[in-house]
């Protein structure tokens, strides 16, 4: 693991030097990706919204730069938390829990909160009737908040999403009887067509605010309430929230080809994205694969525990768990970062090669133990022979193995989408914040994982039948 993080460290690393030779400071925000009007991706893939408008407002105002990391809500708080960004602006309300950990700005904008029914559903008009039923939230909004606050006065349940769409889509099936949200996320929803109705009247809410670590970067924090007191009095503010605040309705075509046609440079990145990954972690997996599986075979006791500890424990935990271990908890331990990317690929590349290491050593096991012998008895030293007698036969046992592992690596790149990683996965939950067309998007996205999987699939086998036969 040592050696894979070596690595990555001088790739990491590089966004401190680039910051460093410019002329103007550079600092990395963290945002959200799908809580529209606040950020979003906009038709021709650039991420606009509220808080990203204003936020390179102020920086040109202040003379700084900024450098955006699309982490979602969650990640970009843990990476704040672990000092992986310089500071945090997504729609993130000013709490007295969250001023424990983190200093915020002037409050940027006052929010409320407002529930929602699927459109042309009667049936809730009041708190009254949730009783008994369920209603759906997004993590670490106001509406959260609120909806749990009031849950057990009016006997509702409260499930938790982490995007808006996923939340949408649970009250237009059925699921959940109401949504509870930001008042100007839902009614922006509303607006564009996501297919829900407001039935309540807003309530009073808190203030959202730009933040970073407590006793941390408070140069930026002035900078950036220097900035919007600017911004206000000359009125640029108001033109930036007004522009997204309008109730004009989304003009993009929401036909299969039409969603095609606007998505497309999208999802071509983040599929590109997704290969890139696969290839270059499976390359490191393979290395670490074999290296590991010899060991788990090797004749000394302690190298075999070696390869037992690591496939343990990369066998043994979730990826999800890895990553966040990786891309949050080294670099905060080591107080170092790391971007996203290199990540990424050391937690694919770790998590595939203990895998890898137990199809090496099923492999080998597989082989008949007589070939070993033969090779000794003819005077082969035990290296030898396995390089030249044993692995040759092993490699043509494990090649369906392989092909399957590849697959397998390949599907799991969605779940980078959680450290920020724009990925095929998280393209499609950052084109359906802005269209609200969810069924659509994840079969064109399916389809596009279903093509590429049956394509290197007929490439892997045509190359099986090759080294078989050849």
């Amino acid at each position: 693991m040592a050696l894979v993080l070596t690595m990555f460290i001088p790739f990491s690393a590089s966004v401190k030097s680039k910051a460093a030779s410019s002329n103007e400071k550079t600092y990395e925000i963290a945002t959200d990706t799908t809580f529209a009007p606040f950020e979003f991706q906009d038709t021709n893939g650039e991420f606009v919204g509220i808080d990203i408008d204003l936020l390179k407002a102020i920086a040109k105002d202040q003379g700084f730069k900024v450098k955006i990391k699309q982490l979602g809500f969650n990640a970009a708080v843990q990476a704040l938390e672990s000092k992986q960004v310089d500071g945090v602006i997504a729609g993130m309300s000013i709490t007295d829990e969250r001023k424990k950990k983190f200093d915020f700005s002037t409050p940027y904008f006052e929010s409320g909160v407002v529930m929602a029914s699927k459109e042309g559903n009667d049936d809730i008009k009041s708190y009254k009737d949730l009783k008994g039923k369920t209603v759906a939230v997004k993590t670490g909004t106001e509406g959260a908040s609120f909806a749990n606050s009031i849950k057990d006065q009016y006997g509702f349940k409260v499930t938790t999403f982490d995007d808006s769409s996923s939340m949408y889509d649970d009250v237009k099936t059925g699921n959940s009887a109401a949504a509870f949200d930001d008042y100007p996320v839902l009614a922006y929803g509303v607006a564009q067509g996501n297919g829900l109705q407001l039935v309540t009247d807003k309530e009073k809410g808190g203030s959202y605010g730009f933040a970073v670590s407590k006793g941390q970067n408070k140069e930026l924090l002035d900078k950036f309430n220097a900035g919007l007191a600017n911004l206000k009095e000359s009125g640029e503010y108001d033109k930036i929230v007004d522009s997204y605040l309008s109730t004009k309705k989304s003009e993009e075509d929401k036909g299969f080809i039409g969603l095609i046609k606007s998505s497309y440079p999208s999802l071509i990145k983040g599929l590109g994205m997704t290969l890139l990954l696969t290839v270059v972690s499976l390359v490191i997996a393979s290395i670490l694969g074999i290296i590991f599986g010899l060991l788990r075979v090797a004749r000394k006791k302690w190298l075999r525990a070696i390869g037992t500890v690591y496939v343990d424990i990369f066998r043994g935990t979730p990826l999800i768990v890895q990553a966040f271990f990786i891309y949050f908890g080294i670099p905060a331990a080591l107080d170092f970062r790391m971007s996203a990317l290199a990540a990424g690929l050391i937690t694919l590349s770790l998590n595939a090669g203990a895998y890898m290491a137990e199809i090496v050593r099923g492999g080998i096991e597989s082989v008949d133990k007589g070939q070993m012998e033969a090779a000794r008895s003819l005077g082969l030293p035990y290296g030898k022979a396995m390089r030249k007698v044993v692995l040759p036969q092993a490699i043509r046992l494990m090649i369906p193995s392989f092909i399957n592992q590849f697959i397998i690596t390949l599907k799991d790149t969605s779940i980078l989408s959680i450290i920020g990683i724009n990925e095929l996965t998280q393209s499609g939950k950052i084109i359906i914040a802005r269209n609200l067309e969810s069924f659509k998007m994840w079969l064109i996205v399916g389809v596009m994982y279903f093509v590429i999987i049956m394509i290197l699939t007929q490439v892997s086998k045509r190359m099986e039948r090759k080294i078989k036969h050849g």
